[in-house]
């Protein structure tokens, strides 16, 4: 027994992979997890009609952790529309008779920072004063799965495939397949193309599975066309058997790709829209534009939240065809380690 206790031991100790999953990788984690929810310094912005309140309620608005924006009566016929199109205010207060009207761009942690701002303002005031809250986008009554449930989708598309692809491919590797496959006077991009057309039939599949799956039986609410919701799937896929094919050059075996899990995919998981990315403290929610799944949750969530089409949605399409192209030619790279042409 002690044997195979100390052969197992030195076995883990000779895996330089095992010890950074075992000792770096949890510390890595935390540090992120420490940094991207902490402290946040955002303050919402309320926006209020010029001279409609009384002072006492604005002074006390004013020293709650939230900015002041004092607006036309205009933009208060039409709140909806106002919050469409001035992104930066994250609500609108309005004082009626009896009642405060409160219109909110969706049911989000920017909307509830706002609340809160609000309410903690309205308590020193008047505290029975009743309130009538309406969203932009959603309902109060949506639950948290309505509201993130474009991140699960975005998740699965890319974590699945990717786990797949590279194993896949680690293992045609060390079976010598894909040495024997070079032998031949395929070409280096024929391989990669191959792999990429193969896997990219079941992540259609996939995508068509999951999406119809979470619209009609779960019952996810989705304000756009849900075409795009599979388009967006289907190209998120192809950037992980990309990716996933760039991780198998560093991994020797199935176990090395998922070793390589915390450092390639957990990271990814906090830009995936979980944590809204200006709320994010020191400026970290700028580390989204590396990410390939910021990329396709965001766009997925224009176009189930927002209702967006191509004209909303463009930019990210582009940024996950820019991530195809930049590890198609990652992959070319690395198969001149396996056969020079």
């Amino acid at each position: 027994m002690m044997d195979l206790a100390k052969r197992v031991i030195k076995q883990t100790v000779n895996d330089k992979r095992s010890i950074m999953m075992i000792l770096v990788a949890p510390l890595l984690i935390l540090t992120l997890v420490y940094f991207l929810l902490g402290d946040s310094n955002y303050k919402p912005t309320v926006g209020i009609e010029k001279g409609s309140l009384p002072e006492p309620l604005v002074t006390a608005m004013e020293e709650q952790h939230m900015h002041i924006k004092k607006l036309p009566s205009e933009a208060f016929d039409e709140p909806e529309s106002y919050l469409k199109k001035h992104e930066a205010v994250d609500a609108l207060f309005e004082l009626n008779d009896s009642s405060v009207s409160i219109t909110l761009v969706e049911s989000s942690t920017k909307g509830a920072k706002a609340m809160t701002a609000i309410q903690d303002a309205l308590a020193d005031v008047n505290p029975a004063a009743k309130m009538n809250i309406s969203y932009v986008y959603g309902d109060a009554d949506q639950t948290l799965f309505d509201s993130l449930g474009y991140v699960f989708l975005a998740l699965f598309s890319f974590f699945l495939i990717f786990i797949i692809s590279g194993m896949a491919l680690v293992r045609e590797r060390s079976g010598g397949t894909l040495e024997r496959l070079l032998m031949t006077p395929i070409k280096r991009s024929e391989v990669i193309l191959g792999y990429t057309l193969g896997y990219s039939v079941f992540a259609v599949v996939q995508a068509i599975l999951i999406v119809l799956y979470a619209v009609y039986v779960l019952d996810l609410s989705s304000a756009g066309h849900i075409g795009w919701i599979f388009v967006m799937m289907v190209l998120l896929a192809i950037v992980a058997v990309s990716f996933g094919a760039m991780i198998s050059v560093f991994a020797r075996s199935e176990l090395q790709v998922v070793q390589l899990i915390p450092f390639t995919i957990i990271p990814q998981v906090f830009f995936s829209g979980l944590i809204p990315l200006d709320l994010i403290p020191y400026h970290l929610g700028n580390l989204c534009y590396i990410m390939p799944i910021y990329y396709g949750a965001a766009a997925i969530k224009g176009i189930m939240v927002y209702g967006d089409g191509f004209a909303g949605i463009w930019m990210y399409l582009a940024g996950l065809l820019g991530f195809v192209l930049i590890l198609f030619l990652i992959n070319m790279q690395a198969m001149k380690k396996f056969r020079r042409l």
